[in-house]
């Protein structure tokens, strides 16, 4: 019992296991994530710059937290979602978007995105996302 509970109440072992993979085409947005993301304690930031990379990636990887823009260079984030889900069911998506359309939240939820990130977005909100899965769940 008592290595269940240093287990379970010592967040580290949970966190260096995760990988996180950061996709979207612009630099300050892949670099202030990957900043949260490690300050949260996931040590292992994938980042990805378009679609193609950002899939290659997660095919590669298969992180447990993916950001994924919906807004990309070569291919749009909802399609990469739809990808995603078919390979991996169990990854935390996250879409995130300058654009808060009805019609981009309803796509992401009706694909699988545990949450829709309006862009600019809070550290706090990020964690708010993050932080619930860094804990120990039996």
């Amino acid at each position: 019992m008592q290595a269940f509970i240093q287990t379970c109440y010592n967040p580290t072992p949970v966190t260096q296991q995760l990988t996180a993979l950061v996709v979207d085409d612009t630099v300050a947005v892949r670099a202030y994530l990957k900043s949260i993301l490690q300050q949260l304690g996931v040590t292992k930031v994938l980042e990805a710059a378009d679609g193609a990379k950002g899939e290659a990636l997660f095919m590669q990887h298969q992180p447990q937290l993916v950001f994924l823009d919906i807004q990309l260079p070569d291919i749009n984030g909802k399609v990469l979602l739809q990808r995603f889900r078919c390979v991996d069911q169990q990854s935390h998506i996250f879409m995130i978007s300058a654009y808060s359309s009805v019609d981009n939240l309803k796509a992401a939820v009706a694909g699988g995105a545990k949450a829709f990130v309006v862009k600019p977005f809070t550290a706090e909100r990020i964690s708010s996302l993050v932080q619930p899965l860094l804990s120990c769940s039996v």
